[in-house]
């Protein structure tokens, strides 16, 4: 007796889902629903719907949105042609497709871009400061910090000319360091530290070595 062999659906041939992660059953209930005359009987359909998508997202039931998330998903599987009583507003197709307004980022488009926007904060806030030690401590630190972002970028030597030029052009020529005595920290110095420090703080793991003692006693240990 030949037996019918039932006809395979893939899911190639079957409608595309909207919301793939509730998973075509769901997609198939909302299809009922849809198809349903009677409105009292939708609603109660539908709530049921509501139930199951809770189910399938126990992790986010605590979440104070969750209820609104399922509804607005609801209407999204149905392509929003369910009509049923929803305790929170309906959303719309229009609100749907709207596409979000661009975030307005800082744009920053600084000339020397190896010594990066913080410097150029610095610079402004020294500029601003009235004369005294503290403003020259500030500006010294700005100057050697702006060094080592020199060398970082170019790793041979830079002349402490070039770096007071750029800080006087930075700060539209309120810091002006060109004329005077001061000397920067030098360039194997800065490097040094610079090195130690990533030596220092690119492990937090520590070197651990087992004692002589420890060894001594593993060797002696007998075996059975």
């Amino acid at each position: 007796m030949i037996q019918e062999v039932a006809q395979i659906e893939y899911n190639t041939e079957r409608p595309k889902l909207i919301i793939p992660e509730y998973g075509r059953h769901i997609q198939k209930m909302v299809d009922q629903a849809i198809a349903t005359e009677d409105k009292d009987e939708r609603n109660k359909i539908a709530k049921s719907i509501i139930a199951v998508m809770g189910n399938l997202n126990p992790h986010l039931r605590d979440v104070p949105d969750f209820q609104p998330m399922l509804w607005d998903q609801l209407f999204i599987i149905s392509d929003f042609k369910l009509d049923v009583d929803s305790p929170f507003p309906i959303p719309s197709r229009e609100e749907l497709m709207e596409r979000p307004e661009p975030l307005s980022y800082p744009q920053n488009f600084p000339k020397y871009r190896f010594y990066g926007n913080n410097i150029k904060r610095m610079i402004d806030v020294a500029s601003s400061w009235e004369e005294g030690d503290k403003k020259e401590g500030l500006v010294l630190t700005i100057a050697n910090h702006m060094k080592k972002c020199f060398l970082n970028w170019n790793k041979d030597t830079v002349e402490d000319d070039v770096i007071f030029a750029h800080l006087f052009e930075l700060s539209e020529g309120k810091i002006n360091l060109k004329n005077s005595d001061e000397d920067l920290s030098d360039a194997s110095n800065l490097l040094k530290n610079k090195k130690r420090f990533n030596t220092n703080t690119s492990s937090g793991k520590k070197n651990y070595k087992p004692s002589n003692s420890n060894n001594n006693s593993n060797r002696n240990r007998k075996r059975y």
